[in-house]
C-alpha cells in the first residue's frame, strides 16, 4: 500500500505533451483519483483503478463534477504594477512613464513591498495560478520582500531584482556594479531556497548600457540554472528605440544574444516584432517566449505571430503581464489570446491553450519535472475548476459534447468564479 496522506476524487485533467503534436497527450479522466503524500503526488488515473490503493484512515474530498487540473504557470507578469492595473495610455511608453515608474518608486520600502506582494499573491492563488515569473523593481528590497513572502506559503515562484542603469528616472536607475551585486546576493540568499528561484531581470535593452548586459551575462553563465527575464519586440517604437541604442546590433533580440543572454531558462515577454531570423535564434537557443495577449491589446502593441512561432518550434507560454494586462485571470488571458491568434489567422483550440498554460508553461521554464502536470513524483500543485460556476458558463457546459468544448467554454466564460480551489505543495490556498 502506497503511503497517501490526501485524495481527491474529480474529472482529472493534465498533459504529457503538446496535443497539437500528440493525440495522446492529453490525460482525462472523467472520474478520477489524485493521491497525495505531504508535498507530493503520488498517484493520478480512473477512480476505479485506483480507489483500492486508498488507505481505509484517509478522507476523501470529493469534487465530483469539477476538473482537477495542474495550477496553472504565468510566465510574465510584474507584482509592483498590481495597483495601477487598468490605467490608460496612448501606448507603452507614456504608459511607462506616467504610471509604472513613479508606482515603483515605493518599494525601496520592505513593509510596503511586502504589503503589495501577500496581495498579489493572493490574486493569483484566487485565480488558479500557482507559479508565476514575476517582476521585483530595481530596489534590492522589493524582491527580497516578494521571496519572503512566497516562501512562507511555500509556493514554486521565480523573481528577480530589475536592472536599470540608464534612460529612467534617477530614482529608478542602480549602476552596473551595484546591480550584478544585488542580484548575486539576492541569488545567494533565495535561489533554491524552499520553493524559490532567481531571475536576472534586465527590464529591457534600452534601459542598460552595454556593461550592465555584460555583467549580466556574466552572472547568467556563472549560475546557469537561474532564470533570465526580459521584454523584447513589444512595440514598434520600442524596438526603434533599441536598434538605436544598439546600432552594432542586427536586431532588438540580437542586443541579448550578443551579451550570452539567450540559453535555456530565459523568457523573453511579447516578441510581437520578430523577423523569421530572429524567431529561428529562439530555438535554437532553447529560450522561451512568454505570450502577452491581455498587455498587447491594451496598450495595442500588435498581435502575436503564431503560425511563425510554430513553424520553428519554438517554445510558447501564456502571461497575464499584469499591470499592462488587464486581469489576473489565465482564463481570461486564455480568451483573449485565442482572438488574437484568430485575427492573425491561426485557429488556437481549448487543448492547446490549457496545455500552454500548465505543462507548456512548465516546459518553457525547464521545470516540467516539477510542476505543470499531475504525474507521480511531482509537486502537488493543482487547482479545482467548477464549469457550473455561473449560471451562463453552467448552461453552456451543460450543452458541451466534448472536452474541447467544455474547456473552450470556461475559457472563453470563466473567471476568478470558475476556481473552486487552489492547492500549492498539498496546502489548500483558496
Amino acid at each position: 500500500m502506497m503511503n497517501v496522506t490526501q485524495a481527491f476524487r474529480g474529472s482529472i485533467l493534465y498533459f504529457t505533451g503538446d496535443p497539437q503534436c500528440d493525440d495522446q497527450a492529453v490525460v482525462w479522466h472523467e472520474d478520477g483519483l489524485l493521491l497525495l503524500n505531504g508535498e507530493t503526488i503520488v498517484a493520478s488515473g480512473a477512480y476505479a483503478s485506483l480507489r483500492d490503493k486508498l488507505p481505509e484512515h484517509i478522507s476523501l474530498t470529493d469534487y465530483s463534477g469539477k476538473l482537477i487540473m495542474p495550477g496553472f504557470v504565468d510566465t510574465h507578469v510584474h507584482y509592483p504594477q498590481t495597483d495601477i492595473i487598468a490605467s490608460p495610455a496612448e501606448g507603452l511608453l507614456p504608459w511607462l512613464e506616467t504610471y509604472t515608474f513613479p508606482a515603483e518608486s515605493q518599494f525601496g520600502d520592505h513593509e510596503y513591498a511586502q504589503e503589495v506582494a501577500a496581495f498579489f499573491l493572493d490574486e493569483l492563488l484566487k485565480n488558479g495560478t500557482t507559479t508565476a515569473m514575476v517582476y521585483s523593481t530595481v530596489h534590492k528590497e522589493s524582491a527580497d520582500a516578494f521571496f519572503g513572502i512566497s516562501h512562507q506559503r511555500n509556493l514554486r515562484m521565480v523573481t528577480g531584482k530589475v536592472l536599470m542603469d540608464r534612460n529612467c528616472p534617477d530614482y529608478l536607475q542602480d549602476t552596473a556594479e551595484s546591480g550584478a551585486r544585488d542580484s548575486e546576493d539576492l541569488i545567494r540568499k533565495w535561489h533554491g531556497r524552499g520553493r524559490q528561484l532567481y531571475a536576472l531581470t534586465p527590464r529591457f535593452a534600452p534601459c542598460s548600457t552595454n556593461e550592465q548586459l555584460g555583467l549580466t551575462g556574466e552572472l547568467a553563465r556563472q549560475y546557469p540554472d537561474t532564470f533570465i527575464q526580459t521584454h523584447v519586440a513589444e512595440n514598434k517604437d520600442e524596438c526603434a528605440w533599441a536598434r538605436s541604442l544598439f546600432p552594432s546590433a542586427r536586431s532588438y533580440l540580437d542586443i541579448y544574444d550578443q551579451f550570452g543572454l539567450m540559453r535555456e531558462r530565459a523568457m523573453y515577454a511579447h516578441c510581437i516584432w520578430l523577423d523569421e531570423t530572429d524567431t529561428r535564434r529562439m530555438a535554437e537557443t532553447g529560450s522561451a517566449i512568454s505570450v502577452c495577449p491581455t498587455s498587447n491589446l491594451f496598450l495595442g502593441s500588435g498581435l502575436f505571430d503564431f503560425s511563425s512561432a510554430e513553424q520553428h518550434q519554438v517554445r510558447l507560454s501564456i502571461a497575464t503581464d499584469v499591470g499592462g494586462g488587464t486581469s489576473f485571470s489565465m482564463l481570461q488571458t486564455m480568451n483573449e489570446m485565442h482572438k488574437v491568434a484568430r485575427m492573425g489567422g491561426y485557429h488556437l483550440n481549448a487543448l492547446r491553450m490549457f496545455y500552454y498554460a500548465t505543462l507548456g508553461g512548465a516546459k518553457a521554464m525547464q521545470l516540467e519535472h516539477q510542476i505543470g502536470t499531475l504525474q507521480a513524483g511531482t509537486e502537488a500543485d493543482f487547482i479545482v475548476l467548477n464549469p457550473k460556476a455561473t449560471q451562463l458558463l453552467s448552461r453552456r457546459t451543460e450543452n458541451a459534447d466534448s472536452l474541447e468544448e467544455m474547456l473552450f467554454a470556461i475559457a472563453m466564460l470563466g473567471d476568478d468564479r470558475t476556481i473552486e480551489a487552489t492547492y500549492a505543495a498539498g496546502i489548500r490556498q483558496k
